[in-house]
């Protein structure tokens, strides 16, 4: 049987404020903004989608910005850290920058061979890792405010603490195509397909407090699916895995299903297109605001509500 799952497709996060979360995305992280819409279930909040020049799946993180929603907790139950891959040759530019917006961090640590990580939070505690590595061989974005031979090139792992591994490692390995291919004290490593951008670590923590929800936590973890014939072949094994996946969902960009994962993380597949060219051309990508057909008769309505945004690059370059 074909492969079902090919790895990450997106993350999706949030967040307390439209505007800071643009001047850190894009403007400390110099991702590029490839997506300005809605949240299809409540279109008064934007919904950010950051990423490559393209929006590949496996570089996609993504927002719902609720003004000023209190802070969420960090725990058991939750994808807690979300870790981008960046060049090894990059640290010393990397360490500066954090320094420079003021952003704390904790000192460059080793994990598992060759990978180098630095943890740091976004303004809301979201967190975040870059590591270090020469391994990844895709582009990162080049007309940022990050020159392109330091830029985050997307994902590199995707970091789940739960009470035990072993209801969401038998998921992974025989529902989503994953194997086990590393494993270090509590972290255990799945990928789908071993590369940067597609790794989970789900690390045991027993010990610490389950998470909750708010601004700073991730909302659900997207993976990805070739096309609409293998998400609902996908599906089909959820529910005889019987974890209750909703019906297939219109994205506009992609097409969805969603469930929860034994330790209480909601999971999603989300297929690998059409994409996010579909309703502007590929080098317009994220400058106008896209509603999706059931909102667009009530843009003027949306527009008064979304508080306006403004692109500070010049201030991050």
């Amino acid at each position: 049987m074909a492969q079902l799952i090919t790895g990450i497709h997106h993350i999706t996060a949030i967040a307390s404020g439209a505007q800071k979360n643009i001047d850190f995305y894009r403007g400390v992280l110099g991702l590029r903004l490839v997506k300005r819409t809605v949240n299809f279930d409540a279109p008064e909040v934007y919904h950010f989608y950051y990423g490559d020049a393209a929006g590949n799946p496996g570089s996609i993180l993504t927002f719902f910005p609720y003004e000023g929603l209190v802070r969420g907790r960090h725990g058991k139950g939750m994808l807690n850290t979300t870790t981008f891959s960046v060049p090894v040759a990059s640290l010393d530019y990397w360490l500066e920058r954090l320094k420079k917006y003021n952003i704390p961090y904790k000192s460059p640590q080793e994990r598992f061979e060759q990978e180098m990580v630095v943890y740091f939070e976004d303004g809301d505690g979201l967190g975040l890792e870059l590591i270090f590595n020469d391994k990844d061989k895709r582009t990162g974005y080049a007309n940022g405010t990050v020159p392109e031979e330091y830029a985050i090139k997307g994902f590199y792992s995707a970091e789940i603490w739960e009470e035990g591994y072993e209801r969401t490692a038998g998921l992974l390995t025989e529902q989503l195509d994953h194997v086990l291919i590393a494993e270090k004290g509590n972290r255990f490593r799945f990928a789908a397909s071993n590369s940067p951008g597609n790794y989970i670590d789900v690390v045991c923590s027993p010990d610490s407090m389950k998470g909750l929800s708010g601004s700073g936590t991730v909302h659900h973890l997207a993976f990805a699916t070739p096309d609409k014939e293998t998400q609902l072949a996908l599906r089909l094994k959820i529910v005889k895995r019987m974890l209750n996946p909703t019906p297939v969902l219109d994205r506009n960009y992609f097409t969805s299903i969603y469930f929860r994962e034994p330790g209480g993380v909601l999971f999603e597949v989300a297929t690998s297109g059409p994409g996010f060219a579909i309703d502007e051309p590929g080098v317009h990508l994220g400058e106008a605001l896209k509603l999706p057909a059931q909102f667009e008769s009530h843009r003027k309505e949306l527009e008064k509500i979304l508080i306006p945004i403004t692109f500070n690059d010049a201030l991050y370059q």
